[in-house]
């Protein structure tokens, strides 16, 4: 279903003026309208059976309830009740080795197609663990920390040269873990910045991917081509400040507290009760660790490399994008225009869902997840 090109590229020019009304860009990932004081956010989902589709798929209706949060890992007997779900497959972490650095991941399941998780811009494989556990009944399932995230190594972008923290670099190691570690073909399940990822490294190496899920994929609203004109001083003079100054660790310590965390996850996920002292501990932990804060001044101020629209027609794989209907980040509205391209074959929307679905409303995308892999496997 998959072809090479679009038959209907993305009006990008058309959407420009579009994206610039909408809600407040942020820095490829990072709000650029954070607010650091209390929010009380959206209200709390009421109980969603069905997904909300295009006419292409019918609803996928909920199988499967999300898993029970965990850290690491989810116990073979953690499971809640229910006839229907069983004992969930125990969750390993793993440590594998790439350019000589220390890559974290997680796997579960022992059968089946093999699935890769691919986390967001600050996040990591734990973002993942209402997913792992559910999805490896069925699937080899793993979840890799990027390299600069979570509990992989981050080495400093200033000492081993620029342009490292790259989706170049990111999808060269998705494509390594794959053959190393994976060893077969796989799907990509990503979100946000991890779209990128996952599109990437599915151009570069198209016989290493089988498909693609792209949760509320990052529209890089603030790369160099999508800047107005007007704007692109102030965003380059800002972007300076931040990597060459103080000011930039001013922030990054503003940020990396607690509350702030909260603060934030609580302005990108609709449901706010899904915003857990467990959630804001995985997110900040690892954010503390040394040469964290590089990586972070080093990632928001790239405005370069590829936009999911110049991505999309090289891929030669199927596509499933799903989009949070109440994503504030990435409005809803600017990502149905990825339904154009060919290798889209389905644009479904998540009703009263954020920025990140797999941990706002796991028992929606874990369905579409397996419905998806079951085609296409």
């Amino acid at each position: 279903m998959a072809s090479a090109a679009a038959a209907r590229p993305l009006p990008v020019a058309s959407l420009s003026a579009r994206r610039s009304a909408a809600a407040a860009p942020h820095l490829l990932g990072f709000p650029s309208h954070l607010n650091l004081k209390p929010s009380t956010g959206g209200a709390p989902r009421s109980s969603l059976r069905v997904v909300a589709s295009s006419s292409k798929v019918e609803p996928v209706e909920e199988r499967i309830p999300g898993a029970p949060p965990t850290d690491v890992s989810v116990p073979a007997d953690a499971s809640p009740p229910g006839p229907s779900l069983g004992l969930l497959p125990q969750v390993s972490t793993g440590t594998w080795k790439w350019r000589s650095y220390n890559i974290r991941y997680q796997q579960a399941g022992t059968s089946g197609p093999a699935l890769v998780l691919i986390h967001g811009f600050g996040a990591n494989s734990d973002h993942w663990r209402k997913n792992i556990p559910v999805l490896a009944k069925a699937n080899r399932v793993y979840a890799i920390d990027l390299i600069g995230y979570g509990y992989s190594d981050k080495p400093n972008p200033r000492e081993i040269g620029e342009n490292f923290y790259t989706f170049e670099t990111w999808g060269e190691q998705l494509n390594t873990f794959c053959a190393e570690v994976v060893k077969s073909e796989a799907f990509f399940i990503c979100n946000s910045i991890g779209g990128l990822v996952g599109l990437q490294a599915a151009v570069m190496e198209p016989q290493k991917c089988k498909g693609i899920v792209l949760l509320d994929i990052s529209l890089r609203m603030l790369h160099i081509k999508k800047q107005p004109w007007f704007g692109k001083p102030f965003i380059k003079s800002f972007q300076s400040l931040l990597r060459n100054t103080v000011v930039g660790k001013l922030f990054f310590n503003a940020v990396a507290t607690p509350e702030s965390v909260k603060n934030i996850l609580c302005q990108c996920y609709y449901d706010t009760s899904a915003v857990t002292d467990e959630l804001v501990q995985i997110i900040l932990q690892p954010g503390l660790d040394p040469g964290a804060v590089d990586v972070f001044l080093e990632f928001i101020c790239y405005s370069g490399g590829p936009l999911p629209e110049e991505l999309l027609p090289l891929v030669k794989c199927p596509v499933l994008v799903a989009w949070g209907e109440k994503d504030p980040w990435e409005p809803v509205d600017l990502g149905r225009a990825y339904a154009s391209f060919d290798t889209v074959e389905d644009f479904v929307v998540l009703p009263d869902v954020g920025h990140c679905p797999q941990d706002e409303a796991p028992e929606l995308v874990n369905p579409l997840v397996e419905s998806f892999v079951q085609r296409h496997n």
